[in-house]
């Protein structure tokens, strides 16, 4: 039995089938996705999503979705489904799905009467390339099959409309055609593995609607252009491929690429397999050899900190050193710009962010445990200085240390933290001063320095810094800690933010901590008790004003939301980590529990991988984007532990 594989019952009731999502890319900025069913329910989805640096920084639908009709003693079955307005599906290829398995490559299995079809879809790696092979498994009598492309050529945060703009004019290439909708746009080659006849018959379908837009106050409507359609006849047991791409394809090697393709993929075949696989569909890579991470699918580009919080469980922790250091390599030279006050020439967003660099120290910190001191020195001995000294001499436009050892942030007007919802144009959470994850950062990455140092022979250095992180903990206890036995989540004079929140758990989790033992299980057991959930931490308190846990509604309603009580599995793998550290083997049997929690969701929402948040309350359903980064690298990072733990004697 499959570990992603689903039966007529699910694929059929469109309440189910709809609300599970599909994602493959190609490692390099190009995507496709859509549900189970094949039905679009975001304007962002699409079956050839792809970058178009000529216009701008967005992904841009391409292909919107191909919709095969079986032809038989002149019935015709189409097996396409699109929602159009007033709540009307057409035209309901869904009840003819057999099955769905996404083991290896995602295979649905369409019965229409005697005949059995087999779909299977791969995206190409590092080609802006989707290929499709139809298998007809079985059929009683002479079988045609018919493809209709509809076809969008605009950005994944807008929508097209009828208009005499649109280009129709097409090209006949090798076995299929090219056309361009739009200046500025590559031109679009649809070609088979198979000779087929190409019927010139433009038309728009209008009004096709996007429920995901709905739910989320948004405009949800579009119209498609479709040029026409291909038709070919097909031999029972005989396979066509069909490719969908911005440059042409040799049409007599399709089948042989296809098969080259699906043989590269791993199966999905338990929750780890999942995770890996997702890891991998983070990565991206630039013409120039540039490397990244994008901090999640489908609307999220390549963010600072997400990449340093998330880089560790993403190569490290699956054993793909190599790739964390392809990343890092791009990311200095963004850190190093920065510092530099030099022009950015990364890809790299958000990185003025005043924790950027303490993550980049962390990120680092996780390299050395896994490659050792020795060769972290050799690699970011240098930066890990650079950036110490960066701060300490006050080069960061916003984050200054005071006398205290503390390091302060102004985020009263503009949202400095990962808590990053504005509404209004204000901080929904304006954490500013003294912020409690931000100095238990500064000290763990001035301990981490400091061994360092003494490690390289550097003896004053390392005493200067151990001074320096002496300094900072007694400030962070004076600071945060309150009677009550959590941390204050940040503090500006007499302006002490005393709600509840998640950002504590990572004076436990780090390496090197400012609280002693008692601190950090009294820290922790507030945190069990009032923000721990099936599906991570609580970003805030239900005991704490302003709870508000369910992200939906329209985008100022979520907004208000979005840290207010949402829980947040990346959350969930730093206490997990802290209960290790602290409780080590004995709550070994409670973290494989709460890992069930997040196995759930690998055939729930999109297949094999983990939403962006989940509401605060039960049934605690996944939100937002359907794939996160930080999420998918600290489950992966935190199953690495308990392997870790297991074996430990």
């Amino acid at each position: 039995m499959s570990y992603l594989r689903f039966e007529k019952a699910v694929m059929t009731n469109l309440e189910e089938s709809l609300r599970r999502e599909l994602l493959r890319t190609n490692r390099s900025g190009a995507y496709s996705c859509s549900t189970l069913a094949d039905c679009n329910t975001r304007k962002y989805h699409g079956l050839l999503v792809v970058p178009v640096p000529e216009i701008d920084d967005e992904n841009h639908v391409l292909l919107s979705s191909l919709d095969v009709t079986v032809i038989q003693h002149g019935a015709e079955f189409n097996l396409g489904l699109h929602k159009y307005q007033g709540n009307n599906y057409s035209p309901k290829g869904h009840k003819y799905i057999r099955e769905f398995d996404c083991d290896k490559v995602p295979t649905t299995l369409y019965r229409v009467g005697g005949v059995l079809l087999k779909k299977e879809v791969v995206f190409q790696h590092y080609e802006d390339r989707i290929l499709i092979r139809y298998t007809l498994v079985d059929a009683h009598s002479a079988t045609t099959l018919r493809f209709r492309p509809f076809l969008a050529f605009r950005s994944v945060r807008q929508f097209t409309h009828e208009n005499s703009t649109a280009s129709r004019e097409y090209h006949l290439i090798d076995n299929g055609i090219r056309t361009c909708m739009y200046a500025g746009y590559p031109d679009l080659y649809m070609q088979f593995s198979k000779k087929n006849e190409f019927i010139f018959q433009p038309d728009w379908y209008r009004g096709v609607e996007y429920p995901k837009e709905q739910e989320r106050g948004y405009a949800s409507n579009e119209d498609l252009y479709v040029p026409g359609y291909f038709e070919m006849p097909i031999k029972k047991g005989e396979s066509i491929v069909f490719a969908a791409s911005t440059s042409p394809s040799r049409t007599g090697g399709l089948k042989k690429l296809f098969d080259e393709e699906v043989d590269e993929r791993a199966p999905r075949d338990n929750f780890f397999h999942c995770l890996v696989n997702a890891a991998h569909q983070f990565h991206k890579h630039e013409k120039n050899d540039d490397r990244y991470l994008l901090s999640g699918y489908p609307w999220f580009k390549s963010r600072a900190r997400d990449t340093f919080v998330s880089l560790p469980g993403l190569t490290l922790a699956i054993d793909e050193q190599d790739y964390f250091e392809l990343v890092m390599k791009t990311a200095e030279k963004g850190l190093r710009e920065f510092m530099e006050e030099k022009p950015l020439t990364v890809k790299l967003y958000e990185i003025e962010q005043p924790d950027v660099p303490l993550w980049a120290v962390w990120a680092i910190q996780q390299y050395a445990k896994q490659a050792g001191n020795g060769k972290c020195i050799e690699m970011y001995g240098k930066l890990l200085q650079d950036i110490i000294n960066y701060i300490i001499e006050g080069g960061h436009p916003n984050l200054r240390l005071d006398d205290n050892g503390l390091l302060y942030t102004n985020g009263r007007d503009k949202a400095v933290t990962w808590m990053n919802s504005t509404a209004n144009g204000r901080p929904v959470v304006p954490r500013t001063g003294y912020i409690v994850e931000f100095n238990a950062l500064w000290y763990n990455a001035v301990k981490f320095c400091a061994a360092l140092a003494q490690e390289a022979g550097d003896a004053d250095i390392s005493a200067d810094l151990e001074e320096r992180a002496e300094l900072c903990k007694e400030s962070f206890v004076k600071t945060f800690l309150n009677e009550y036995g959590y941390l204050l989540d940040y503090v500006d004079g007499y302006m002490m933010d005393w709600s509840v929140r998640p950002n504590m758990i990572f004076a436990v989790a780090f390496d090197y901590s400012p609280l002693n033992q008692e601190q950090k299980k009294s820290v922790l057991d507030v945190c069990t008790r009032e923000l721990l959930t099936p599906k991570g931490l609580r970003s805030l308190s239900p005991k704490s004003g302003g709870y508000n846990p369910m992200y939906v509604g329209p985008q100022t309603q979520r907004d208000y939301a979005y840290h207010q009580g949402t829980a947040w599995p990346w959350l969930g793998g730093f206490y997990m980590e802290a209960c290790l550290k602290l409780y080590k083997r004995t709550r070994l049997r409670f973290i494989e529990r709460q890992m069930v929690g997040y196995e759930d969701e690998m055939n729930y929402h999109a297949l094999g991988t983990i939403s962006e948040l989940f509401d605060g309350n039960p049934p605690f359903h996944g939100r937002g984007g359907m794939s996160f980064a930080m999420n998918v690298a600290e489950i992966l990072r935190t199953l690495k532990l308990l392997e870790k733990y297991t074996y430990q004697k």
